[in-house]
């Protein structure tokens, strides 16, 4: 009870900062508070702790540069300010892997875990990243040139912006489960093989990031829904644009940018339990 105590306290607090700061809307703001309290309830500082890195690293890089983006975010349905839906496409799964470890532990809830948010903050740190870069991202099915910002766009420099953050998950996993005494070490694989287990959650970070971070672009040059504004002739994601209604151009009508993200982290997440099995 206490944990659950603890955990109320302390993500009510960071979803408030949060909210004053404007990373996240009144929505993002009370279902960070529920979230963050399942993660410390039912997991432990492993959980909690890459929950929060995630949230402050991509928000601090949402706010470099801000004038820039702000023009480009005009185009694309979501904002730096993230939303109840924002806030369940990147965490929602890890939460509901966070529970199952707690009726059941395993490891494999764990490395799933971290390939899932070794995933959306690889895909939130080349998008924050990558979009600051004097060159245009290209296309990641055919290498054609597109606007900053643009899904399915891949950049050098958004592509190790990346890989630092999928590795900077797996490192600070790896910190989190020896501080914590997390239940790898005393779950069915033994005392030998859990050390093991821990010590690989850095390489567990970055290749299931990575493999999420590629998918969510395919993904996004392949099926996600996109518009097209007939006043200045952009694709876009918004359904309005330029004061305009914007036209229908591509993609599945249901495929949203936040469904993207949550199926790209599904696969970050198999990736990382094939690794496990490999």
């Amino acid at each position: 009870m206490l944990d659950w105590l603890i955990g109320a306290v302390c993500a009510g607090l960071i979803a408030a900062l949060a909210y004053k700061k404007q990373w996240l809307s009144g929505s993002g703001a009370y279902a960070a508070a529920i979230m963050g309290t399942i993660y410390y309830g039912a997991g432990n500082l492993l959980w909690f702790g890459l929950l929060i890195l995630f949230f402050i690293s991509g928000s601090l890089l949402s706010k470099m540069k801000g004038e820039r983006k702000r023009k480009l975010e005009q185009d694309y349905a979501k904002t730096s300010r993230r939303d109840a839906g924002q806030v369940f496409a990147n965490g929602g799964l890890g939460m509901i892997l966070c529970l199952g470890h707690a009726v059941i532990p395993h490891p494999a809830w764990i490395y799933a875990f971290v390939g899932v948010m070794a995933t959306v903050t690889a895909d939130t740190w080349a998008t924050e990243w990558g979009s600051l870069s004097r060159k245009p991202p290209r296309s990641v099915l055919n290498g054609r040139v597109l606007e900053p910002g643009a899904s399915g766009g891949v950049s050098v420099r958004g592509t190790v912006a990346a890989a630092i953050g999928a590795l900077m998950i797996g490192l600070a996993a790896w910190a989190f489960s020896l501080w914590s005494g997390a239940s790898i070490e005393s779950s069915s694989v033994g005392a030998k093989d859990g050390i093991l287990t821990i010590g690989l959650l850095p390489l567990v970070g970055l290749i299931g990031g990575l493999a999420g971070c590629f998918a969510d672009s395919f993904l996004g040059a392949t099926v996600q829904v996109m518009y097209q504004c007939e006043v200045c002739g952009k694709v876009v994601e918004t359904k309005v644009h330029c004061n305009r209604p914007t036209s229908y151009l591509r993609g599945w009508s249901w495929m949203t940018n936040d469904i993207v993200n949550g199926l790209s982290s599904i696969i970050g997440g198999v990736v990382a339990l094939i690794f496990l099995w490999v």
